[in-house]
């Protein structure tokens, strides 16, 4: 008996943060995208999940991190199935690149460090596990809109981070050269300008966060770029509609 469905309104908002009527949205985009001619990885063979349902085990495994074998009898199909399910609907939940972005809208750059399990790409990082660093850049006024590639989409581009970025032509907070140098009056005014809006990409990670899969990756490390950027979509999904 299937448990999970995306026919039940109920399941959608506690593992998508999505109203119904953003959930389809998100359904017809996948479908626009190819979602719908996507086979079941044999010949022949069609999914035995519908699409939405198929979405909706793809936000499951994000928001919850289950094993396969967990997540596949929530949806009444075999743990390889649901397997397939997230290699082949994954990607398609990603942000669709920006086309066109005023050069004059500041973004906000911050990194985090995601557990990964796959070390042909992570390394050991601060906390002694091997981690990737997650780039995420948003508009100093909108949502996020990247996860990868940050230095070539912030191309041309004023940009604020903190003090972890240094050589790279961005916007930081002013620093003491000694412990014992006071900044004038107007950088530590500048700093407090600067921590509020920085405070804003901060928020956006935290948020990210919720999704579980963020905080302990199992799968390919190479498949962390879209699996983050379809959790940003989401995002944007439920913030914008």
């Amino acid at each position: 008996m299937q448990v999970v469905s995306a026919s039940r309104p109920e399941w959608i908002a506690p593992f998508t943060g999505l109203r119904p009527g953003q959930f389809r949205k998100l359904v017809r985009t996948v479908a626009a995208r190819g979602g719908e001619v996507i086979a079941d990885g044999r010949r022949g063979r069609q999914w035995r999940l519908p699409l939405a349902d198929r979405v909706l085990l793809v936000a499951v495994y994000w928001r919850t991190n289950l094993t396969m074998r967990q997540i596949g009898p929530l949806f009444g199909v075999s743990h390889s199935a649901a397997h397939r399910v997230i290699d082949s609907l994954g990607p398609l939940l990603a942000l669709a690149p920006v086309r066109k972005r005023q050069v004059e809208t500041v973004a906000i750059v911050d990194g985090t460090l995601v557990p990964t399990r796959d070390h042909r790409l992570a390394a050991r990082s601060k906390n002694y596990r091997y981690s990737t660093n997650l780039q995420v850049a948003i508009d100093a006024e909108t949502t996020v809109y990247d996860t990868s590639g940050i230095a070539e989409k912030l191309a041309d581009r004023v940009v604020m981070a903190d003090g972890g970025y240094q050589g790279t032509g961005v916007i930081m907070p002013y620093r003491k050269r000694t412990r014992d140098e006071v900044l004038p009056d107007w950088k530590e005014d500048l700093n407090t300008i600067h921590r509020g809006i920085r405070a804003r990409v901060e928020h956006a990670l935290a948020q990210m966060k919720v999704w579980k899969i963020l905080r302990d990756y199992r799968r390919a490390a190479s498949t962390l770029g879209s699996t983050a950027s379809g959790i940003a979509y989401l995002r944007n999904l439920a913030l914008t509609g």
